[in-house]
Formats: structure tokens, C-alpha cells, sequence
């Protein structure tokens, strides 16, 4: 009898993947090519990084934060055939159907995608860090890639990386957020809010806080949508440090219980990617790994993360599942 795949994910053939090196023992590894999305594909961008990738009709999807050349964020479509090629849309997103209050936002970013299904089709939600009177989460759903309708702000400012669950839980959406306040906070701890319509959270529930490890102790805040696994929800996240020549962000890992995400069973206490390439340390921000996106073949357990380096392009690093949550396991803290 072959024991049944730890991750609950669908299969995704066409998954962008790359081979451990031979001389390479961590758990994460990076993609020899590096960054994938350069700082300015298109002529409005200085920089493209912590954004969003779905597997979508034939290949991929993605929402990107695209930084313009007045330094403001705003969040473009992109396409892939291959997850490692990609064509981002000259054109901002336009987000429609919004209340005017909060419509047409000065600045959008930090994007999620997370699809659920809903009524027999997969609808996509984005949410992203828009501007309300400071930083708080906005929230849009589309179903092409096209049309984008926006629907109201998730909560009060001052928040930052809302990141969905692919599915409700006794009927209710969840998500993950890092209340904050109008600087660059140099605090942060990840909380869980509940709602019934995506409109109204609330049920907020602690989840986990900075502390511990000094890559972790500033703050941390939650990465790519959770992916579920036969043991849990297994969150990506970055962890924040703070040094004499500012902030260094690092990515990490946790098991959250399935039944209730408010409950960590596993935590990495060391570090699976901290910024040591040239594209990591060299750039707008330094010293920065940002998880947003990961892709996941289900029976293989085989993930390819996406995350910003440097605040400046869009790095790739791969992984397997079962290694991350034996890594969690063997190196875990939870506080």
C-alpha cells in the first residue's frame, strides 16, 4: 500500500522547477537564473517584487507590485506560459465597482492571490496593502485577469499582509494579518480575522509573535497563501530583524493546526532563506527575502516560491514539502 501525499493540492505538471544543486544541503534552494523579473521590464517600473502568482487556464497568472518611476506602487497584471518567463501589463489594474470613499487608492501593494471556489467556479480574490488614511487591506476579486472588482477594505488602518486561506472554514473566510501603524513598524505580530462575505471580520485571534531568534525578533508577518497538508496549513512568513544598517528580512516557516489556523504546532526557530545573493542585498532596501507566492504540485509535494529581493525585482527559490515540515519539526519554537 503507498502511503497517501502529505499535501492536499491538486497536481500542476507544468510547475517551475529546478533541481537541488549536488553541492547544496539547505532545505530552500534558489533558481540558478535569478532574478526572474528584472527591476524594469516595462518603461513605467524601477522595480517589480512581492507579488503574486496563481497557476491560471494553460500556465500562470500574477497581480505584481510594479514600482513607478514617482516611486508609488500600483499593481499590474501578468501572464506566463512557464512560471519563469513572465509578460507584465504596461497598464495598471483598474479596479471597479468600489465605494467612492475608497476607490482609485494612491498607493497599492504587497499583493496576494488566493482562489476559492465558490457556486462550481474559482473565483480569485487579491488583497493587497491599499492606502485609507495609512495602510490598511484592500480586497478585489476577478475571475480572467482582466476585470478586477473591487469590494471594501478589510479592516481599519493601520494593517499590512492580509493573506487569505484557499477555502472556508465552518463557512466562514479566514485571514491573516500583521496590524501595524503608519511608518515602517518596528513591530508585529500575525493575528487571524474571520468573516461571513468577505466584507465584515471580525473574531480576531492572536496567531503568533515576533521574539525568539534575533532574524525574527522585529516582526514577522504571513507570505504565500497557506498550503494544506494532511498535518496542517503550512504558512510561509518573513521574519524581521533589526541592525545598525536598518531592517533585514528573512523567510521562515510554521504549521498551523487545520481545524483552527489560530494554533501554531510547528515554527522554524533557524531561518530556510536569508539574503545573501547579490539581487538580495544590493537594491532599492537591502538585505531583503519577501515570500509572496507559491506554487505547489501536490503529489510530489514540490513548491516553487516567488519572493521580492531587495525590494527591486523577483527571485525564485524551490522546495519540497515534506522537508520543510521534517525541518519545522526538528527545529521548532513556538512562542
Amino acid at each position: 500500500m503507498t502511503s497517501q501525499p502529505l499535501v492536499m493540492e491538486a497536481s500542476l505538471a507544468k510547475l517551475p522547477w529546478e533541481d537541488r544543486p549536488e553541492d547544496c544541503a539547505d532545505v530552500v534552494w534558489r533558481y540558478s537564473g535569478n532574478p526572474v523579473i528584472p527591476r524594469n521590464p516595462i518603461p513605467c517600473a524601477q522595480g517589480i517584487y512581492n507579488s503574486a502568482a496563481v497557476p491560471f487556464g494553460d500556465g500562470f497568472a500574477g497581480v505584481m507590485r510594479v514600482e513607478h518611476k514617482d516611486s508609488m506602487p500600483r499593481l499590474h497584471a501578468a501572464h506566463s506560459k512557464d512560471g519563469f518567463h513572465w509578460d507584465v501589463q504596461e497598464e495598471k489594474i483598474h479596479l471597479t465597482g468600489a465605494d467612492p470613499d475608497i476607490a482609485e487608492p494612491a498607493y497599492t501593494y504587497d499583493p496576494r492571490v488566493c482562489p476559492i471556489e465558490e457556486n462550481g467556479e474559482t473565483v480569485y480574490y487579491v488583497t493587497w496593502c491599499t492606502n485609507y488614511h495609512g495602510p490598511t487591506i484592500g480586497v478585489a476579486r476577478t475571475r480572467d485577469f482582466i476585470a478586477f472588482e473591487q469590494l471594501e477594505n478589510a479592516f481599519l488602518p493601520f494593517n499590512r499582509n492580509g493573506v487569505l486561506f484557499p477555502r472556508r472554514m465552518n463557512g466562514k473566510y479566514m485571514m491573516l494579518s500583521r496590524p501595524s501603524d503608519n511608518g515602517h513598524t518596528p513591530f508585529g505580530d500575525i493575528y487571524l480575522s474571520e468573516s461571513p462575505d468577505m466584507v465584515h471580520w471580525g473574531r480576531h485571534r492572536f496567531v503568533m509573535g515576533a521574539g525568539g531568534q534575533w532574524w525574527q525578533g522585529t516582526k514577522i508577518g504571513a507570505g504565500p497563501v497557506p498550503i494544506e497538508t494532511r498535518e496542517g496549513w503550512l504558512l510561509l512568513y518573513h521574519g524581521v530583524c533589526n541592525t545598525c544598517n536598518g531592517f533585514v528580512y528573512s523567510m521562515g516557516a510554521a504549521l498551523l493546526e487545520t481545524d483552527n489556523p489560530a494554533r501554531v504546532l510547528y515554527r522554524t526557530n533557524k531561518y530556510l532563506l536569508f539574503p545573501t545573493e547579490p539581487y538580495e542585498t544590493t537594491g532599492f532596501v537591502p538585505n531583503v527575502c519577501f515570500p509572496c507566492a507559491a506554487l505547489c504540485d501536490g503529489p510530489t509535494g514540490r513548491l516553487a516560491i516567488y519572493y521580492g529581493a531587495a525590494d527591486t525585482c523577483t527571485s525564485l527559490c524551490f522546495a519540497y514539502v515534506d522537508a520543510i515540515v521534517d525541518f519545522m519539526k526538528a527545529n521548532s519554537t513556538v512562542f
